[in-house]
């Protein structure tokens, strides 16, 4: 018999933690910018063995008469701050968010190879196609691109990055001193793309990724998201609100992959999980009470207004249910559906929802007890509705520190999750190919 499957770990990091109120908390620096945490949550998630740090991104502040009640509007470029974080960690792989919508092929193949070898291996690149509709105003555009529309420019995208980390072979730089060639010319391969929105010659110049090609992930759940997830992505972030949804969505965009050609085993689908834990589920309950107690009303719309899909929901009662909203034409078509479910289900009024969401923002959500918490991880993990899980916590850095101090174990007790790094590359990690 073969080794037990392991599920793989992400610690999403986001400024001063997942809940909107985290800044406010007396435990919590409320300056996004102090490097020195970063390199201590760093620590403490490899310290953990944990797969990977995710960052997620936005070229735009929040747009909200309420945005200066949140920190949302003052964080590090990513690729920027894993670069700095490579140089002080070792094993734990570095995956970053950046925008197909606002970026251009070239930069991004250039910027993620640079990061792949500046760390021996553990980069990802968080593929995304953004929902921030006010994004389009700092890159010379009055209006964002349709939903559609950013798909389909997003799969154009990702052929000309694939095809540029293929600019050179493993061994093309052979830097022969007596002969005076520093690379072979036979192992260079000019792209000269030509497509609908991109004309790109190539070649990169920068030799091969360590491992290949940089891990692409891709987050989205809707239909244009679980196709291009199906033929491109390596790991999927989603956000799923239940064990049967969650292992519809698995199944889902695993079949999707034989029509690309592709094996199963060869996709990671990571859930995101909101986590508030403890040694007794009064301790646990109490943590996030104290979040939850934070939370201003109307910064609780604001966000759901966001999440919504770029909605003003400050004219609305705050105290009736969720009006209804015509279906998000740029934003997020997936997560729009998914709390508006929440708030029906729930029959929550709109400050309700907002403070509802104001953890996970409509990501799964455990509070509890480490037993009780991996058995839920654990059902969802052997239950084929997850490969693993990217973590959120409502506050930083001593939210990650009570998954590394409580779950964490409790995984490892159960042989679900690795005491030891096998290998040093994000690859590796995750159970991927070498893509050489």
């Amino acid at each position: 018999m073969g080794e037990k499957r392991k599920m793989s770990l992400g610690a999403f990091l986001h400024p001063t933690g997942h809940h909107v109120a985290a800044w406010r908390h007396p435990d919590v620096n409320p300056n996004p910018l102090d490097f020195k945490e970063y390199v201590e949550m760093a620590r403490i998630a490899e310290s953990a063995c944990f797969d990977t740090i995710f960052i997620a991104d936005s070229v735009c502040t929040f747009d909200s008469p309420t945005a200066h009640q949140m920190a949302r509007s003052n964080y590090f470029e990513p690729l920027t701050l894993l670069a700095a974080l490579s140089s002080v960690t070792s094993h734990i792989g570095l995956i970053a968010t950046a925008t197909t919508s606002y970026n251009e092929p070239y930069h991004i193949a250039r910027k993620f190879t640079s990061l792949d070898h500046l760390s021996g291996g553990r980069a990802g690149w968080n593929l995304v196609t953004t929902d921030a509709a006010n994004e389009a105003m700092n890159f010379s555009r009055s209006s964002h691109f349709t939903h559609a529309e950013r798909y389909v420019r997003a799969r154009e995208f990702y052929q000309v990055v694939s095809g540029l980390w293929d600019s050179w072979d493993k061994d093309a730089f052979i830097n022969d001193k007596k002969l005076g060639f520093t690379y072979d010319p036979d192992k260079l391969h000019e792209l000269n793309y030509h497509g609908k929105y991109f004309q790109v010659k190539g070649p990169l110049n920068i030799a091969r990724s360590p491992q290949g090609k940089p891990v692409v992930v891709q987050s989205g759940s809707s239909e244009y998201g679980k196709n291009l997830a199906a033929e491109t992505a390596e790991v999927v972030f989603t956000a799923q609100r239940s064990f049967n949804l969650a292992q519809k969505f698995y199944r889902d965009v695993k079949e999707r992959m034989a029509k690309f050609g592709r094996c199963q085993h060869s996709l990671k689908i990571m859930p995101g999980v909101f986590i508030v834990t403890g040694k007794t589920e009064n301790t646990a309950k109490e943590k996030y009470n104290t979040f939850q107690e934070l939370v201003k009303p109307e910064v609780g719309i604001a966000l759901l207004g966001r999440m919504l899909g770029n909605f003003n929901l400050s004219s609305y009662d705050p105290n009736s249910a969720l009006p209804q909203l015509p279906l998000s034409e740029n934003g997020q078509k997936s997560r729009q559906k998914l709390l508006s479910e929440v708030g029906s289900s729930k029959n929550l009024s709109l400050a309700e929802l907002g403070k509802y969401i104001a953890g996970g923002r409509g990501h799964y959500s455990l509070i509890g007890t480490p037993e009780k918490i991996v058995d839920e991880l654990q059902r969802w993990f052997e239950g084929n509705a997850a490969d693993g899980f990217n973590i959120l916590v409502p506050h930083l850095p001593n939210g990650l520190k009570d998954i590394t101090k409580y779950i964490v174990p409790e995984l490892q007790r159960r042989k679900l999750f690795r005491t030891q790094y096998i290998g040093t590359t994000l690859r590796e990690h995750l159970g991927l190919s070498i893509n050489l």
